[in-house]
């Protein structure tokens, strides 16, 4: 039978998610190696340019094959979806499985996946011979042209049909899934697979494993590691690799390592894409132990290492100081023919001088790279930095003698002489540079530089700094820093702020000590606006702010009635997410005090008491004084007993203030506490404040709201007190 392609309504499966819909790229290749169900006998179609003289050629000669023929050589999927569904109209023939599955290919390579689909479901209504095997087939190929929408898309359809896949067509889409697709598309196939009843294999886990790992799903991924034997299905050494790298790439260690110590047990015996993989990601946890058996493993085994696994094995031991095991590696790669990365050979050295074993370093390098600049230069600081001077003095000059002592080489001694000897000695060294014809570079520079400011000579470190910028060379952030320190100690503060605009320009950071000293210094000579463009520019050059910058710059818009300004520098403040602190809050009240905005004066106040911090006296002050006017000190009624019992620096002035303003907002209880707290440290009520509390009436006073009586033998506490201090 034969299907009219032109008019058919079909429905589009209703179990393919909506989100798979997405455009596909053309992507053209050869259809040489497609798969053919039926080959048959058929002749050569000569070179057809347009539509006409493809159909006129197919009229006379029909036939599957040549109808294929024709489809592989019509670019325009349009043209070649004309062509099939005139075949499709013609009474002598019938579509069969290879003209769709041609059909669909070209369709799908297009990107054209919703017509694709109508004809994935013509090939199951047709029920042509070979239609299951047809559709797998396309799957098969869209994985291997990297068309996952494609192959997600034929596969539904297949299952909405009622075809089942084999376990393979499901296993190869998968693996093309995993690492290249989220989550949802690997969860579509998996359910379509369990949904058909297909018992899943180690394949099948093993690509379900590696995309929950990838999507940071790792106790699912642990919970179905676990399972896989109850599904029938045993880890195996790519199942290992794949939950060890999750867990190590995820910061798992200790989980990683309890695993890697199960498949040891279990004696799976790893290939070398396994220790590619996990040897270096052992290594950089710094697990020198598991990662020195599975070396052994590698090597008992007669496998290989790479470069990577013994430059990564090569740091760890050096990191640990296992030295001679990291030089036999390096040995046994060069024996083989491999020839090690220079970093190897530079981590041993540095290894040599944290053992402080200076001599088998220098033995090392004269045995292993004479020629090699990089472990000269990292002995020469090893060197230095212990303090041995004529050991690299020495090692400097072997340099020289071989040619291998550049500028940096040089720098190296340099800077130490500067740091550590004095300026005098380093241009003696400066000299031995230029008759060797050494060109020094901003190192050099930065060098003397640190070695006159050391000897507080900041003029000649700032001449030296101007030559610097004529050459427009930069400064290291250590010697940067120094410079800045030097110049805003001796309030040179223009000059300071002129180096930190030129290195700003050439993104430097300055270190956060220097900067905010930097900042004070600006605020201190009255130069806040400069202070704040100081500020904006440390983003720009990767120089962090802390909350020692805007509290310096908050004081100094404070002090200069700028109240408003203070708030914006609080919001830019929390938007670096620096911590508020004590003289922040204050700064703040106090500027919230001079522009009147009694609730937000309360506000920070409360928010500074609810983080542990007390406002100084001088800030209570102004605070209490600017609720009593506005008579708005029951906003922080709840406040001052916090207040009053973890300081010391109130006085008896300013609790009458309290006791007062209190009294006359209606709060006479809280007016009565703090009466008697202030009785119990022994100051005397003013007589306004007696008057509120008794009148004229001493013996009507009341004690926390306890009535006294006049016959009474025992008097009010309160009551005498006052009365014997007004002289009653």
């Amino acid at each position: 039978m034969f299907l009219k392609l032109s008019t058919p309504k079909l429905k589009f499966p209703s179990n393919i998610p909506p989100w798979l819909s997405f455009p596909g790229c053309y992507f053209s290749f050869s259809y040489a190696n497609t798969l053919r169900l039926k080959p048959k006998t058929s002749i050569s179609p000569p070179p057809l340019d347009d539509f006409e003289e493809k159909i006129g050629f197919l009229k006379k000669n029909l036939q599957p094959d040549n109808l294929i023929r024709v489809l592989d050589k019509t670019q325009d999927s349009n043209s070649a979806v004309k062509i099939f569904k005139w075949a499709a109209l013609q009474k002598s023939f019938n579509h069969d499985a290879d003209t769709y599955y041609h059909i669909i290919l070209k369709l799908g390579l297009a990107g054209s996946v919703k017509e694709m689909d109508h004809f994935c479901l013509n090939l199951a209504r047709d029920s042509c011979v070979g239609s299951g095997e047809a559709l797998a087939s396309l799957v098969h190929t869209f994985v291997r042209h990297s068309r996952l929408n494609e192959a997600i898309r034929v596969l539904g359809n297949m299952t909405s049909c009622g075809f089942n896949p084999s376990v393979d067509v499901f296993n190869d889409l998968l693996g093309a899934l995993a690492g290249k697709t989220d989550f949802r598309h690997v969860l579509f196939v998996y359910k379509e697979m369990v949904k058909g009843g297909i018992v899943p294999t180690v394949a099948t886990l093993n690509s379900l494993l590696e995309v929950l790992f990838e999507t940071n799903r790792i106790e699912l991924g642990l919970n179905q590691f676990r399972r896989m034997r109850k599904k029938g299905c045993s880890p195996n050494v790519r199942t290992f690799e794949i939950v060890l790298k999750g867990l190590l790439l995820n910061g798992r260690v200790d989980d990683a390592m309890l695993i890697l110590q199960e498949m040891l047990e279990l004696r799976c015996q790893p290939d070398l894409s396994f220790y590619t993989c996990i040897i270096p990601l052992v290594c950089r946890e710094n697990r020198l132990e598991e990662g020195m058996q599975l070396f052994r493993q590698m090597r008992a085994a007669d496998l290989v290492p790479n470069s990577v696994i013994c430059s990564e094995m090569v740091h760890c031991l050096c990191m640990n100081l296992h030295l001679d095991d990291a030089t036999n590696i390096l040995e046994e790669m060069m024996d083989i023919g491999e020839i090690p990365p220079v970093d190897s050979f530079v981590d041993v050295v540095n290894g040599f001088c944290e053992a402080e074993r200076y001599n088998e370093a220098i033995c090392f390098l004269e045995n292993n790279c004479d020629n090699l600049i990089s472990p000269h230069k990292a002995l020469l600081e090893g060197c230095c930095k212990a303090g041995k001077f004529f050991l690299g003095k020495g090692l400097l000059e072997k340099m020289s003698e071989r040619g291998i002592a550049d500028c940096d080489s040089w720098n190296i001694l340099l800077r130490w002489i500067c740091e550590n000897a004095g300026i005098n000695k380093a241009y003696e060294l400066l000299g031995r540079m230029i008759i060797r014809s050494v060109v020094s570079d901003s190192g050099t520079y930065a060098a003397l530089v640190v070695g006159s400011c050391n000897l507080n000579r900041y003029k000649d470190a700032l001449d030296l700094f101007y030559y610097i910028r004529c050459k427009f060379w930069v400064l290291d952030s250590k010697c940067y820093s120094r410079l800045v320190e030097g110049l805003c100690n001796l309030e040179k503060i223009e000059e300071a702020v002129e180096a930190y605009y030129y290195m700003s320009k050439s993104r430097c950071p300055l270190e956060v000590t220097t900067f905010n000293l930097l900042i004070k210094a600006v605020c201190d000579v009255g130069k806040v606006d400069e202070a704040i463009k100081l500020r904006s520019l440390a983003y720009y050059s990767g120089t962090s702010c802390s909350t020692s910058t805007y509290v310096s710059i908050m004081r100094a818009l404070h002090k200069s009635e700028r109240a408003k300004d203070v708030l914006v520098m609080l919001s830019q403040m929390v938007i670096g997410h620096c911590e508020v602190d004590a003289e922040a809050y204050c700064i703040l009240i106090r500027s919230m005090c001079a522009l009147n905005r009694f609730k937000d004066c309360a506000l920070f106040c409360k928010l500074m008491i609810s983080e542990g911090l007390m406002p100084d006296s001088d800030t209570l002050y102004d605070l209490f004084s600017c609720l009593t006017i506005h008579s708005q000190l029951h906003l922080v009624s709840n406040d001052i007993c916090k207040i009053i019992s973890r300081m010391e620096i109130l006085d008896s002035t300013m609790f009458s203030m309290l006791i007062n303003g209190l009294w006359k907002e209606g709060c006479q209880n809280e007016a009565r506490n703090l009466l008697d707290s202030m009785l119990e440290r022994g100051w005397v009520p003013d007589a306004t404040t007696h008057a509120l509390f008794i009148g004229s009436n001493v013996n009507g006073v009341t004690c926390r709201g306890a009535p006294t009586y006049e016959n009474s033998m025992d008097e009010d506490n309160v009551g005498s007190i006052l009365a014997e201090a007004l002289g009653k």
